[in-house]
């Protein structure tokens, strides 16, 4: 199978372990939206400078009046991702806060910037070294087309690798305090692929 997930179906309800299937590769995916478990799993990356996938999903705005907050923040370190619901967690833990502001880490992205301030909007958390790969993969490709390019262009473009981005997905019920498999599955392959785009551009070189 070229994409898919296994539901490791965990009986806690604080938590939920999940392998993320792409292209012959396993990605150990954690969903939670408990503080201890997500700051455990932000201390077992270490100290050292990091490559961070990177995304947030919300509930879609209908309304011109209604303003969703960010539901969830993705975050992908080589093959393990953390999808952590910020909407139902009791608190914001310091770990996620300093680890998202710790200048060492490159935290990449396609329209990086937007979600870094709607994140900041929304929670006051801020990222410190954002990189948005469609620049960099214009400059790296010499092709300025892809500073326009969506994660599904840049991953077949640069990976050379295809990724469902099915709209019913994308345009669905993040707020909801269980998220299904589908929804697990796309969470962690944007900030996989994101992970895997900004490696092969070699987007660690963008540290300030």
């Amino acid at each position: 199978m070229t994409i898919g997930i296994v539901d490791h179906g965990l009986p806690d309800d604080t938590h939920n372990l999940y392998d993320v299937s792409f292209y012959g590769l396993s990605v150990r995916t954690l969903l939670t939206h408990s503080p201890p478990i997500a700051s455990s799993w932000l201390a077992s990356r270490g100290s050292q400078p990091l490559l961070v996938g990177f995304d947030v999903e919300w509930r879609p705005n209908f309304s011109r009046n209604v303003v969703n907050p960010v539901a969830i923040v993705q975050l992908s370190v080589g093959l393990d991702c953390l999808i952590f619901k910020l909407l139902h967690a009791p608190e914001i833990p310091q770990l996620l806060a300093d680890f998202l502001r710790d200048p060492r880490h490159v935290f990449v992205g396609v329209g990086i910037d937007e979600d870094v301030e709607k994140l900041l909007c929304d929670y006051a958390l801020g990222v410190a070294n954002a990189v948005d790969l469609r620049p960099l993969a214009a400059r790296e490709l010499g092709r300025e087309e892809l500073r326009r390019a969506g994660l599904k262009t840049l991953a077949k473009e640069v990976l050379g690798r295809e990724i469902p981005k099915p709209k019913r997905v994308s345009t669905s019920r993040w707020d909801h305090q269980f998220l299904n498999s589908l929804q697990v599955q796309y969470a962690c392959l944007d900030a996989f692929v994101s992970l895997q785009i900004g490696e092969a551009l070699n987007a660690g070189g963008a540290r300030p």
